[in-house]
């Protein structure tokens, strides 16, 4: 049994998963946040694991939001969680024992769906972008994460140089929460109702959040070409609404260039999760 255990959001998400992946069991807790030294969100975590069956010094992964250094085991800034350079490995082996692994939630997502889920079977280099509170990006080169200490991927933070949203950061304009935000509803679900329904202010707002999403795409397909490009996160509940008009926005932006299958996440929110554990089960 491998137990994988996702930090980010508003919930402590925790599977655990038998040796040909089947989902054993599942436990979630509310994220007690902000935790500045992290011990609280920690003990969460314990708890969360002991609930699944964990035994000390049993692999667990542990994935955590923002920037995460994963060779020294620290979150070295993570905003919702306020979170910075705390030595969350540490702490976790104190509760949780050696097995305890710290992994990085975008890139453990991307894993995820490389090996079970929507980009299974995909060969070179594929990417997880998942569109939810922000905006991020995992790159797997032949199943491996690009990690550049934790900063690679940080497409969300990304400025805009012109437009109308100049000067802000993409995910500030193309994330599900942003995106909801601007046309006033409570959720990205929403907006794209609205969108499919016709109305004029929402059909606005989500052409603003495609044309955004896709230049921070463009430029990472330009730069790692990846051959598969995964969409996740509350904005990719939309399907096809989304994912046509961006495939049409990559290929003006990419001329000549391969433009990647884009394809919806298979994993949905347990996606972090799910690859901690199987990154946890590939350390042990």
């Amino acid at each position: 049994m491998r137990i994988g255990i996702d930090v980010g959001g508003t919930t402590v998400k925790g599977l655990a998963l038998a040796p040909d992946g089947a989902v054993l069991a599942e436990h979630r807790a509310p994220t007690p946040a902000p935790d500045p030294d992290g011990r609280r969100v920690v003990a969460v975590v314990a708890e969360v694991a002991r609930a699944l069956g964990h035994r000390p010094g049993a692999p667990v992964g542990v994935a955590l939001p923002g920037v995460v250094d994963e060779t020294t085991a620290t979150a070295v800034l993570s905003a919702n969680l306020g979170w910075a350079d705390v030595a969350v490995g540490h702490l976790l082996g104190d509760l949780l024992g050696p097995g305890a692994l710290v992994c990085h939630d975008v890139r453990a997502g991307a894993v995820a769906e490389a090996r079970t889920g929507a980009a299974a079977g995909a060969a070179g280099v594929v990417a997880f972008v998942p569109v939810g509170t922000g905006v991020s990006a995992a790159v797997l080169v032949d199943g491996v994460p690009l990690r550049a200490g934790g900063f690679a991927g940080e497409i969300g933070q990304l400025v805009l140089a012109d437009g109308p949203f100049r000067g802000l950061r993409t995910e500030q304009v193309a994330s599900a929460s942003a995106t909801a935000r601007r046309a006033g509803l409570p959720g990205a679900v929403d907006v794209a109702r609205a969108v499919h329904e016709g109305d004029p202010a929402a059909q606005r707002v989500w052409a603003e959040t495609v044309d955004v999403l896709g230049q921070s795409l463009a430029g990472l397909v330009a730069v790692v070409a990846p051959a598969v490009l995964v969409v996740g996160g509350g904005l990719a509940l939309a399907g096809d609404l989304l994912l046509d008009p961006l495939r049409a926005r990559l290929a003006a932006l990419l001329p000549g260039l391969r433009v990647p299958r884009l394809v919806p996440a298979a994993h949905g929110d347990t996606a972090a999760a799910r690859g901690a554990a199987l990154l946890a089960g590939d350390a042990s």
